[in-house]
């Protein structure tokens, strides 16, 4: 495990060196995009945090997030966002957004502004996943000019491939899409 504070995530994360590096490289994207876009400072720092924070706690053991979360019943893949959202605002995190962001990285939530749908894009579209590498990074450079329509394709995309892999699709990840039908 790495060194939280030395990597800048709060004392309590469990983050592995390759959790750490998908996380490094979502946080660029975030701060990529934000620069381009010229997001004001707080709403920068938003999405840099959002980015920081959402695997936190990616490497956590299972019984653990479900103690976190009190959730006895989801896929443990789908406990790290929420547990850490928890942690987060036992430590004082205020930002709903952020919160957010962290709490439904991994299915989606129709009510998402866009902080959050941000790091939804940037967790799928960071450039260290090994599939439609090309596609990927056409679309992470279109974020700046079309924000909209970027995250409505990689939606699709993630809900493309969650039914062509037989994937349960979660009530959120449906009302997200029709949310922009």
């Amino acid at each position: 495990m790495v060194d939280p504070q030395s990597a800048g995530l709060p004392s309590w994360a469990q983050v592995g060196e390759k959790r750490l590096t998908h996380i490094e490289r979502v946080t660029s994207l975030l701060r990529a995009w934000s620069a381009a876009m010229r997001l004001v400072p707080d709403e920068a720092r938003a999405w840099i945090d959002a980015g920081s924070w959402h695997d936190a706690l990616r490497d956590a053991a299972e019984d653990e997030l479900r103690e976190i979360t009190g959730d006895r019943t989801s896929p443990d893949g789908l406990l790290h966002g929420p547990a850490a959202a928890i942690r987060l605002a036992a430590d004082g995190e205020k930002r709903r957004d952020v919160l957010d962001a962290i709490r439904f990285h991994t299915i989606g939530s129709a009510d998402w502004m866009q902080p959050v749908r941000a790091l939804y894009m940037a967790d799928y579209l960071e450039p260290g996943r090994k599939f439609l590498h090309e596609d990927r990074n056409f679309l992470a450079s279109q974020v700046p000019h079309n924000f909209d329509g970027v995250f409505r394709q990689v939606v699709r995309f993630r809900l493309d491939w969650s039914v062509r892999e037989g994937n349960h699709i979660y009530p959120e990840t449906v009302a997200l899409w029709n949310s922009l039908r």
